[in-house]
């Protein structure tokens, strides 16, 4: 995190669930350096699983919010944004610190036998 995460409640669910029900989420600015995003995803009427896989870089932008911001660069985001629109995935990712997308790319397709973008 480069700082030391405390552990919250989320912020918008709270409002509508109540903060009791929606403790547990980390808490502080996520410290600048290389990041591999990743997203898997049913195709529930294809009855297979796809993902997509790439790296980029968290940012050291600082931003005034609650929860556990991460500003992200990816390369050539446009591009990812057609084929994530395009191709119906959801919007949210898994993130972790290290550039490991080659890895994680060769895991779902090599052993798992799953269908990956691969964002270069």
């Amino acid at each position: 995190m480069g700082c030391r995460p405390s552990i919250g409640v989320l912020d918008i669910l709270g409002t509508q669930l109540g903060y009791d029900n929606c403790f547990g989420s980390v808490v502080g600015q996520v410290k600048p350096g290389p990041m591999t995003f990743c997203k898997i995803s049913t195709d529930d009427a294809n009855g297979k699983i796809r993902a997509y896989v790439g790296e980029g870089e968290f940012s050291d932008i600082k931003v005034s919010t609650f929860g556990g911001p991460a500003v992200c660069k990816v390369p050539d985001l446009q591009k990812l944004m057609h084929k994530i629109c395009e191709e119906g995935f959801e919007h949210h990712v898994a993130m972790v610190r290290g550039h490991v997308a080659d890895i994680v790319e060769e895991a779902l397709t090599k052993y798992l036998g799953w269908e990956v973008y691969r964002h270069r």
